[in-house]
């Protein structure tokens, strides 16, 4: 399975004006280094909790359909399954009837579940198969649930004090205990 991002946020969940005022910085000429910081942050929170904070567009690719009917989805909150798509070994992708799946945005993760048609298996022996789906807490900052807003801004504050050169989803990137206590509540836990 690869995923792919089709269309970005249209903004950051944090302004630079928010963050600023958080830091107490009046200044302008730190603004493209808070707007770097903001931007690794929700990445960084996205990543570790598999959650699209902005409203956001998604490709995801497989080579097969599972056994299962049930097709788990990597991100979420989920909006909406935009469109199924099925490559022949030769010509045009053939979209799937929407009547033929339907959206589950309660579950976590959330799916998009094949109902009991049999549906054509790709041609192509990789990424034969194209689920477009949009992702995201809404199209607005205060969509996103403000204890995630704060653990953006208090992430901008760490790295803005400690400007150590930090990689998003590296297992060695720490992140301080308040941080960890406000996404506690977004994390997924297995039974």
């Amino acid at each position: 399975m690869a995923l792919v991002l089709t269309s970005g946020p249209s903004l950051e969940p944090v302004t630079v004006s928010e963050a600023k005022a958080h830091l107490r910085v009046d200044a302008e000429n730190e603004d493209t280094l808070i707007a770097s910081l903001i931007l690794t942050s929700r990445l960084h929170v996205e990543a570790a909790l598999g959650l699209a904070l902005i409203t956001q567009s998604w490709r995801m690719l497989m080579d097969r359909w599972p056994v299962s009917k049930d097709i788990e989805l990597p991100l979420r909150p989920l909006q909406s399954i935009d469109e199924v798509r099925v490559w022949p070994q030769s010509g045009a992708a053939l979209v799937v009837d929407e009547d033929d799946y339907l959206a589950d945005t309660a579950s976590v993760p959330p799916r998009l579940v094949r109902t009991g048609v049999v549906w054509r298996q790709p041609g192509r022996a990789a990424n034969g198969i194209e689920i477009d789906f949009t992702a995201g807490y809404g199209a607005l900052a205060s969509d996103v649930p403000e204890p995630i807003r704060q653990a953006i801004l208090l992430l901008v504050a760490h790295w803005y004090e400690r400007r150590d050169p930090i990689e998003v989803g590296a297992p060695q990137t720490m992140v301080p205990g308040p941080v960890s206590q406000l996404l506690e509540p977004y994390r997924v836990r297995s039974l």
